[in-house]
C-alpha cells in the first residue's frame, strides 16, 4: 500500500506520516523497488493506534512510550495506566481552566449593556480595568 492509501486508510496526513517516520515515532515502512513506501498492516495498526492516541490529545513523547508498551507482551499494565492517568489529570486541569475562563466571559458579557454607549466592561475587563 502506497503512502496515499495508507493515508486514506488512517485518517493522517501524508505530510504527518512523513514526520512520524523521520522523529522515529514509526519505523519506516519497506520500500518497493521503484523507491515508494510500501505500507503492510502493521505499518497501518501503528498509525491507527497514534492517531488515536492522538485524538485522546496524547503527545508525540508519551505516544511513543504507550507504543513501545504496547509491542511489549511482557509490560505491566501500571505503566500503561500511570499514563492514561496523567493525561486524566492534564485534561482536568484544562477543564478548570476553560471553566474558569468562560464564567469570567460571562460575567464581562452580563456587565455589558451593549448599547449605542461607549462604555464596555468587556473591554475593561480585558485591559486589567
Amino acid at each position: 500500500m502506497n503512502i496515499g492509501d495508507a493515508s486514506k486508510a488512517t485518517g493522517i496526513s501524508q505530510r504527518m506520516i512523513r514526520h512520524y517516520e523521520a522523529i522515529g515515532l514509526i519505523a519506516p515502512p519497506l520500500r518497493r523497488e521503484s523507491g515508494y513506501r510500501d505500507y503492510a498492516e502493521r505499518d497501518l495498526h501503528d498509525l491507527s493506534f497514534v492517531a488515536q492516541a492522538r485524538a485522546l490529545g496524547f503527545g508525540i513523547e508519551d505516544i511513543g512510550r504507550l507504543l513501545a508498551l504496547w509491542r511489549d507482551r511482557e509490560r505491566p499494565s501500571s505503566e500503561v495506566k500511570a499514563l492514561a492517568l496523567a493525561r486524566i489529570a492534564e485534561l482536568r486541569a484544562k477543564e478548570q481552566a476553560l471553566r474558569e475562563m468562560r464564567e469570567t466571559l460571562e460575567g464581562l458579557a452580563a456587565s455589558c449593556q451593549g448599547d449605542e454607549r461607549p462604555d464596555c466592561p468587556i473591554l475593561a475587563g480585558l485591559d486589567g480595568g
